[in-house]
């Protein structure tokens, strides 16, 4: 399959909903070695391919399995991605961050697979944590987010600028009593990774729920998006791990208003927004995680993208009217 004389380096980049993979993703591929071509595959829990879209023009080849998690159907979506991107691409390096919902134990065993054998060679895994997380019960007893953690080679305390030092000091201590005190262990802020991170080979650490995967059910192939000239305005939901998305592709032209989107944003039932959205005021980034806000301009994209997850049950209906209202629709 590979061109590659050699294998290609492949690190995941690993971390429960919202804890900022991809602003980590954006900045290692702000230190990519000039005259190499990186690869990016990206899987979203929703379906309207916003991580994708934030990673575009940004000096890597991107491949998106939108709905759901990548390694569910015997792991085809991620297969077909993966093919597709290395021959597309030929990169001299590989990163994969799946979805924040997702479990790696799958993922990994699908990379080490004899198909794979001589095309990927499997750096660091790199963990991402948020150390609020931990007062969290729900986080606490969630398998994904266990086990997100156990994999990892590398584990990273992110947005620690918005902990106080008692949640970095319990962060410290928690991953102590763990167990994993002969794994590197980081703080950082703003997903500042250094790249030398990536290098090396994992140590395939065993997870405690490797078949927590097939508790999510029977993932159907996500429909082929229409023509956002044909039809300016597609709703999309998807479900699955507990939780809940609905998405919007909108054709470009319309502009929203951006208080009125944060105002959704923050609704209690959200616990992430992020849209890449024509604005009055230009294109903008929007990024809301559990009330933490972040705003930035953003390259004119080929369509208007907008969703919303939330834990248990979203009514469509309602949210579109909001969503129609904040561009001028209503």
């Amino acid at each position: 399959m590979s061109q590659h004389s050699r294998a290609i380096p492949t690190n995941l980049i690993l971390g429960f909903l919202g804890v900022g993979k991809t602003t980590a993703i954006l900045d290692l591929l702000r230190h990519k070695p000039e005259g190499e071509t990186w690869a990016v595959l990206v899987n979203e829990f929703g379906e309207v391919g916003i991580d994708g879209a934030l990673l575009q023009n940004q000096g890597a080849v991107i491949r998106e399995v939108p709905g759901g998690c990548m390694c569910c159907v015997a792991g085809l979506p991620m297969q077909v991605g993966l093919n597709q991107l290395i021959r597309a691409a030929r990169p001299d390096r590989l990163l994969i961050e799946p979805t924040g919902l997702g479990h790696p134990a799958r993922i990994l065993e699908t990379l080490t697979e004899d198909t794979y054998r001589d095309t990927l060679s499997i750096g660091p895994v790199i963990t991402l944590v948020d150390p609020r997380k931990l007062e969290d019960p729900r986080a606490l007893d969630n398998v994904q987010f266990l086990d997100q953690i156990a994999a990892a080679d590398i584990l990273v305390a992110n947005k620690t600028d918005l902990c106080t030092h008692e949640q970095l000091r319990h962060f410290d201590e928690w991953v102590a009593s763990r167990g994993q005190t002969e794994r590197p262990v980081f703080h950082t802020s703003h997903g500042k990774l250094s790249p030398d991170w990536l290098n090396g080979q994992s140590q395939f650490f065993a997870v405690s729920s490797p078949g927590a995967h097939h508790d999510h059910g029977s993932v159907p192939a996500p429909e082929p998006s229409a023509d956002i000239n044909e039809e300016p305005w597609q709703c999309v939901t998807s479900r699955g791990q507990g939780h809940a998305s609905i998405g919007w592709r909108i054709h470009p032209e319309l502009m929203f208003s951006e208080s009125a989107l944060l105002s959704l944003a923050m609704d209690d039932r959200v616990v992430r927004f992020k849209a890449v959205v024509h604005t009055t005021e230009g294109w903008r980034a929007m990024n809301v995680v559990e009330g933490a806000m972040t705003v930035v301009p953003a390259e004119p994209g080929d369509l208007n993208r907008i969703e919303l997850i939330a834990p248990g049950q979203l009514d469509a209906a309602e949210l579109d009217v909001r969503i129609r209202a904040a561009a001028g629709l209503d």
